[in-house]
């Protein structure tokens, strides 16, 4: 679930997870970028344990667990997310390394130092950059590495539309430069930093929408609540097609001093 519009929340609970458990990811993203990301960690042939906060329904969670030896536990606040997540994997008979939890990323159920890596794809924004880092870092071990995507400003000026629009969308929205610096004084070294590319926006995340967004609107024929939120995914979308060169999806990897 995406974070370009803070209206979101404003919507009917059920009717969001409803929406988004009807899709493959909640947010940009895919799977070659999660892995991309993971080989920075240098993660990949280890039993490592990993915490994945903001899971959704999983997308990047069964990546980590198809290219790590390690066992995951996946959070999400929304129990929707969290039972199709569950569901998945037994269904690739997962269960063993993969636990899904209902959980609020600010009250984490974690004791210090209990994980090699912690994972965060387009959620650390619902707490802020800065704080997350901040507050999970207790949990990482010495030298446990941190991954997060966060929407980041690619360029240091852009169009008046565009920064209004995220300025209320998501006040915390920094250039990577500066999030970089925030990795630094949050008690983390900067490893390696890279921007996804525009298809995990369009074709990993907008375009799947469409057919769910028929689906949905046919279903709720005439329920304000449910074309307004399909009328702001659409927004997003339409968004970032004129502005998409100006702010994207960031993954920051850093290991805990």
């Amino acid at each position: 679930m995406n974070q370009e519009n803070n209206s979101i929340h404003d919507f009917d609970f059920n009717l969001i997870c409803e929406y988004f458990s009807s899709i493959e990811r909640q947010g940009p993203g895919s799977p070659e970028a999660t892995l991309q990301a993971l080989n920075l960690t240098g993660k990949t042939a280890s039993a490592c344990r990993i915490a994945d906060i903001g899971c959704g329904t999983g997308a990047q969670t069964f990546v980590l667990a198809a290219n790590t030896k390690g066992s995951i536990t996946a959070v999400d606040l929304f129990p929707a997310f969290i039972d199709r997540l569950n569901a998945r994997a037994a269904e690739l008979q997962l269960q063993s390394r993969v636990q899904g939890v209902v959980g609020n990323m600010e009250q984490l159920p974690f004791g210090n130092e209990e994980f090699d890596l912690i994972w965060s794809e387009g959620a650390i924004y619902n707490i802020g950059f800065e704080r997350g880092l901040t507050e999970w870092r207790r949990f990482l071990k010495t030298g446990g590495h941190i991954a997060v995507t966060d929407a980041s400003w690619l360029t240091g000026t852009r169009p008046a539309e565009i920064e209004a629009f995220w300025n209320d969308a998501y006040p915390g929205i920094k250039t990577i430069d500066e999030n970089v610096e925030l990795m630094r004084t949050s008690g983390y070294t900067a490893e390696a930093v890279f921007t996804l590319p525009a298809t995990c926006w369009t074709d990993h995340y907008y375009a799947l929408q469409s057919a769910a967004q028929k689906t949905f609107l046919n279903k709720y024929a005439g329920n304000k609540t449910a074309e307004d939120l399909v009328a702001n995914q659409r927004h997003e979308a339409a968004m970032y097609d004129r502005f998409g060169d100006y702010y994207g999806y960031v993954f920051y990897i850093g290991r805990k001093c």
